[in-house]
């Protein structure tokens, strides 16, 4: 039965038409009550510490013998990490010159700078040059208003340290995607080795590996470069490989009639062939670089993540508003230059017999700017670096706001965070910490056989065994016990926005508005307010983590439903059905399939979310990471970042055949997988 042959009548009896084996799941469920309500062993309630695996200690001594004695030779390991830090270093140092320090003469404090960096008014105009080369007018005016912006609110120099930053990530991500995407497309033994390193790389909290790249790279830019690089490649290679993938098998078969080699079928027709898809992992590379800026300033990146990270410190919402506001105005220039790019039609031929100038007249117009402000700037100051006296705050308003509001209200905010943390909250986490981990990992392992078969069991039970024998069961059930509520409430909050949105077109364009502005905020900037008002602890980590995480919800509800077949809507009409009846009948059924890859997502941006939130106070994994940053522990940090990713891919694997399953059963096209 295919999807636009179904009728309400279809819809009420297909989910039940295939037994799904009731008495397996009575029998798992009879197993579970019985390991967790009747005495049994120590053993099965709790992992014994005597069987503990000391995966810590085996990753920090591996660490340490990495850093003082591992060589190859004529080279340590460590002179090895600091000549690449050292090739890194260079470019970037170029392009911190260009754009915020000025070119200097000596080190330190005694430094003399012997040549200006370019000028606000040229790299404004720069950008607005792009814009215009890329987009028109439109994009030209929006990226002058996002630099603006940056300008104007004296945030200029910091974002310049961090755009610096982001030139230098950015095409490293995106050359180690490429090459990474081909060869896994060429090979696809390559590809099965490399899947589950992306896995992990994926969801392995950011913290987790700032401590090993901390102790290969040193403290400082370098090493926060590298960090933002290994957190933004794996989406290039993921989409790299689907993309040469979905090339069409007669251009393919045209580059081999036409005599091609093998790297020039790959460099000149499967390559150029996918450009528009491979800019979209361009994009995703930009986005998931600036997301990281303010983890990595704890490692030296500076620029306007450092900004954000001392405001938070600091409990100063105003200034780390406006400095998360100016990543935000910075991601949405970079974002819709990227696209505009994508998007943009190969230029004509310019006329050879034409001067340079009228063959490249962007590149040439901005040029000419460099040149005109550089002697303007030393006529007038004020064209070289913007006056302090014309710069805007609304700093101080932000925070008077939030103290006015905690002087009014602290009463009905204390009640509200009490009830929900006393009838809620705490019931929950003692629940989830009395379940013995045995059972738990016996429920997943018959979830993963019925959803996707042995391979997915094995999976599942592997990963939760190995949470429980690296001694993180219990700050895992900790994470689970927060991400299981958050997800609840976000997914509470979202899907019946996502409904609205996609019933009203014109309440969509208002929300897609706020969740684009929600996505590209900085995680580190939603704890600022809920500090504020809710002070710390798991409430305050749950309004956080659910602010973050609620995007994905609505995007996938309203995917999904505005994806249904309008001929199954109008067959629903035909045959009598009210609207609501259309509405929990067949559109939401049908569109089930991409609201469980929205919770899968939703999951995904919670448990990202959950290791920031150790800030304000949680006792779980994210707090182990934490811990392990603060004390260099790299074994520490790195096993309890393996868990949190864990669990990801636990749930990844699981709701992602969930979803296959329901597609199956509802006779839609697959076109769903994991999301990890």
């Amino acid at each position: 039965m295919t999807a636009s042959a179904i009728t309400p009548r279809d819809m009420s009896t297909s989910t039940t038409g295939r037994n799904n084996y009731p008495v397996v799941w009575l029998i798992a469920l009879a197993v579970f009550a019985l390991l967790w309500l009747a005495p049994v062993p120590g053993w099965i309630d709790v992992y014994p510490k005597a069987w503990e695996i000391p995966a810590s200690r085996w990753i920090s001594a591996a660490m340490k013998w990495l850093v003082n004695e591992a060589s190859f030779g004529l080279f340590t390991f460590t002179e090895f990490t600091r000549f690449l830090a050292s090739i890194i270093e260079a470019p970037y140092r170029l392009a911190m010159s260009l754009l915020a320090t000025g070119f200097l003469s000596g080190q330190g404090s005694s430094a003399v700078q012997v040549a200006p960096p370019l000028s606000w008014v040229a790299v404004i105009g720069i950008a607005a040059l792009m814009g215009h080369a890329a987009g028109g007018r439109a994009l030209a005016l929006l990226v002058f208003a996002c630099f603006a912006f940056i300008l104007v609110f004296g945030q200029w120099q910091s974002a310049m340290a961090t755009l610096a930053s982001v030139l230098v990530a950015v095409p490293i991500g995106i050359a180690g995607g490429l090459l990474l995407g081909i060869a896994a497309y060429r090979h696809p033994r390559f590809e099965r080795a490399l899947t589950p390193v992306l896995d992990v790389m994926q969801t392995v909290p950011a913290f987790a590996y700032l401590v090993p790249i901390l102790f290969l790279f040193g403290f400082g830019p370098t090493a926060a470069i590298l960090a933002t690089v290994i957190y933004a490649l794996p989406p290039m290679a993921r989409i790299t490989a689907l993309s040469l993938r979905q090339v069409a098998p007669e251009i393919r078969d045209l580059g081999r009639m036409v005599g091609a080699t093998r790297r020039q079928l790959t460099w000149r027709v499967l390559v150029p062939s996918a450009r528009d898809s491979l800019m979209v992992g361009v994009n995703q590379v930009i986005m998931l670089s600036l997301n990281m800026v303010i983890i990595a300033s704890m490692i030296g990146a500076g620029g306007l993540g450092f900004d954000v990270l001392a405001a938070l410190r600091r409990l100063d919402i105003g200034a780390g508003l406006e400095a998360g506001l100016a990543i935000v105005a910075l991601a949405v220039a970079l974002d819709r230059l990227s696209q505009a790019f994508a998007q943009r039609e190969a230029s004509p031929l310019a006329d050879r017999g034409a001067s340079w100038p009228a063959r490249h007249p962007h590149v040439a117009a901005g040029l000419a700017l460099v040149a005109a402000t550089y002697l303007l700037g030393l006529l007038l100051p004020a064209f070289r670096t913007w006056p302090e006296a014309w710069e805007i705050s609304t700093g101080a308003y932000l925070s008077e706001m939030v103290k006015w509001i905690n002087v009014n209200f602290f009463d009905t905010f204390e009640a509200v965070k009490n009830a929900v943390l006393l009838n809620v909250l705490i019931p929950f986490k003692r629940l989830l910490g009395e379940l013995p981990w045995l059972g738990v990992t016996g429920l997943l392992a018959v979830a993963g056989w019925r959803l996707g078969g042995v391979r997915l069991m094995a999976t599942v039970a592997i990963l939760s065994f190995l949470i429980a024998a690296t001694g993180q069961w219990e700050k895992a059930a900790i994470t689970v016990y927060l991400c299981g509520v958050s997800v609840l409430v976000a997914a509470l909050i979202g899907i019946p926005i996502g409904i609205m949105c996609a019933e009203n077109e014109r309440v969509w364009r208002v929300v897609s508005l706020v969740i684009d502005t929600l996505q590209t905020l900085p995680s580190f900037v939603y704890l600022m307010p809920v500090v504020m008002l809710f002070r710390v602890g798991d409430f305050s980590a749950m309004i956080a983590v659910v602010a973050y995480a609620v995007v994905p919800a609505i995007r996938y509800t309203v995917l999904g439903l505005t994806r249904v077949d309008p001929r199954v809507v109008e067959a629903g009409r035909a045959m009598g059905a009210t609207r609501g009846q259309i509405l929990w009948r067949i559109r939401l059924k049908l569109a089930l399939p991409e609201i469980l890859l929205g919770l899968n997502q939703t999951i995904m941006f919670a448990l990202s979310m959950l290791v920031i939130t150790a800030l304000v106070g949680t006792r779980d994994l994210g707090q182990e990471v934490y811990i392990a940053l603060t004390k260099a522990d790299t074994g520490r940090g790195l096993v309890a970042g393996l868990a949190v990713a864990a669990i990801a891919i636990i749930a990844d694997r699981l709701i992602s055949a969930g979803a296959a399953r329901t597609r199956a059963r509802l006779g839609l096209a697959d076109s769903g997988g994991s999301a990890s």
